[in-house]
């Protein structure tokens, strides 16, 4: 089963990708959207989201990293596919189902769906701007906010040269409400060809071998559910080729984890605010919670905790394992924002 790691805004960005990819089992990631409006971005703009396009587009683990584009202007889009190629990017992917209010409003992520012809204009726009040995991809929701397009946006898609297609598997309207409708990826499969990637809640091994049986998919996405358990894609895997059971949170123990979270910290440290700090371990904390009772623990303890000198204090005095995992983030390139 082919694994990867999905984008999440605000929240799985570099940082994250570059701990999440150094556990294990994810094949391949992809970046949060950068917007395209009415300019061609300049090279800083690929590099703030992607700094593995420094580190030939791949994460310090190894893993591939694709960019993801999000706009509405095909010309636009084309202009700037054509800036990042320059810089040898592990692929494009082109963003049709971002939710976000003010993102739709404006014309971009999952309203377009609505659009399938549209849809069609802009990935056939960006395949022609950019070498033939760039894969472009796109990921897309079931629609807007129903679900009676979907067959035309894939199929449009499809014909405009796109080489592989993420479906989140609920509408807009669905936002991230369970449950997620693989049945309609199977539906999806009946009309096109390219290879379809199934995405949505998929939190536990169960739920990742279930996704792969009713979408008929060997490749999926996994976003909060690998969040919550860093382990989760070591676990499928292991299920998927020796048989072996691992339950949530067994993928990797907490000693690990806390080596990881201080990597974590040192990577934020790199390029977030001092104020921000404490408030984006606390975010991950957050969702490890849910399969770590450690995590709970840790949360309950920093949850009023914004100083990020006490957090940083709190790390020192966890017991780390001696292979501490920090040194590539460390001589990861610094990206230049010139």
């Amino acid at each position: 089963m082919h694994i990867m790691l999905a984008p999440m805004e605000g929240l799985l960005d570099h940082t994250l990708r570059d701990v999440l990819t150094r556990v294990g089992g994810v094949d391949a990631c992809v970046s949060e959207f950068i917007r395209v409006t009415n300019t061609v971005l300049p090279r800083r703009a690929f590099v703030r989201v992607a700094p593995e396009l420094l580190n030939q587009s791949r994460t310090p683990a190894g893993v591939l990293v694709k960019v993801q584009l999000l706009g509405s202007d095909p010309i636009c889009l084309a202009d700037n596919a054509a800036a990042l190629a320059e810089l040898g990017p592990a692929g494009i992917d082109l963003n049709f189902g971002c939710p976000a209010k003010t993102v739709n409003q404006h014309r971009g992520g999952a309203v377009l769906l609505d659009e399938p012809e549209l849809v069609g204009q802009i990935v056939a726009a960006v395949r022609r701007a950019v070498p033939a040995h760039i894969p472009v991809s796109a990921k897309m929701r079931l629609g807007y906010n129903d679900d009676r397009r979907a067959e035309d946006c894939a199929q449009a898609i499809e014909a405009a040269g796109a080489s592989e297609l993420v479906v989140h598997a609920r509408t807009k309207a669905h936002g991230y409400r369970p449950p997620a409708y693989w049945d309609r990826i199977a539906d999806l499969r009946q009309h096109v060809r390219l290879p379809l990637v199934a995405n949505g809640e998929i939190w536990t091994v169960a739920d990742a071998l279930r996704c792969s049986e009713v979408t008929g998919c060997d490749r999926i996405m996994i976003g909060r559910g690998m969040v919550t358990d860093p382990g989760l894609a070591l676990a499928i895997a292991a299920q998927v080729q020796t048989g072996q059971s691992l339950g949530p949170g067994q993928g990797v123990a907490w000693s690990r984890m806390l080596a990881l979270m201080q990597v974590f910290w040192v990577g934020i440290g790199l390029r977030v605010a001092t104020r921000h700090r404490a408030g984006r371990l606390k975010q991950w904390l957050n969702y490890m919670r849910r399969v770590y009772p450690q995590a709970q623990q840790a949360f309950d303890t920093l949850r009023l905790v914004h100083d990020a000198s006490e957090i940083e204090r709190w790390l020192q005095q966890q017991t780390l394992p001696a292979a501490l995992d920090r040194e590539p983030l460390e001589r990861a390139p610094v990206q230049s924002m010139g």
